[in-house]
């Protein structure tokens, strides 16, 4: 056998087992779903209408009103898996509505959540001392991600060279 041969056999296996370990996304896109950020539509908001969105990013914070509860995300790209890539640059904020009302202990501000729904306009609301526009999503379903769902998916295989020293 050539040596080309016998090496891609075993990296293709690898690749392939590697590649099963990521989890499938959550949600699953509908056909009026766009695939742009939050602030490109806080920019063109009549572009948009009234698409549907799966985003994601950390939360800000939570407010909640009468009738429906208000989380403000700070926008990050979503994996394959629809996890929030927290470590890219943000994609501007938006503000993800919610019937009822939300116990901010469950969407504790600083965790990573991914939410599918529907865009509802703009609002203009302040970010510090900024005036910002902010898309507004009426949320259908909602996830907020543990720290073992953020690791899962990654192997915890590693390659190098070196010397150890046990004591």
């Amino acid at each position: 056998m050539r040596p080309t041969v016998r090496l891609a056999l075993p990296v293709s296996l690898l690749v392939l087992a590697l590649s099963a370990c990521a989890p499938a996304p959550i949600y699953k896109p509908t056909p009026n779903n766009v695939a742009v950020p939050p602030s490109q539509v806080a920019r063109e908001p009549e572009r948009y209408g009234s698409a549907d969105v799966i985003w994601g990013g950390r939360i800000v914070n939570v407010r909640n009103f009468a009738d429906h509860s208000e989380i403000e995300v700070l926008a990050y790209p979503l994996d394959g898996s629809q996890r929030p890539q927290a470590n890219d640059t943000g994609n501007g904020r938006f503000i993800a509505a919610m019937p009822g009302y939300v116990e901010s202990l469950d969407y504790p501000s600083g965790g990573l959540v991914t939410i599918s729904g529907r865009l509802n306009g703009t609002r203009t609301g302040n970010v510090g001392q900024a005036q910002y526009t902010f898309p507004l999503v009426s949320v259908n379903q909602s996830h907020v991600w543990t720290a073992k769902e953020m690791s899962g998916g990654h192997p915890n295989v590693s390659f190098g060279v070196g010397v150890g020293v046990i004591r």
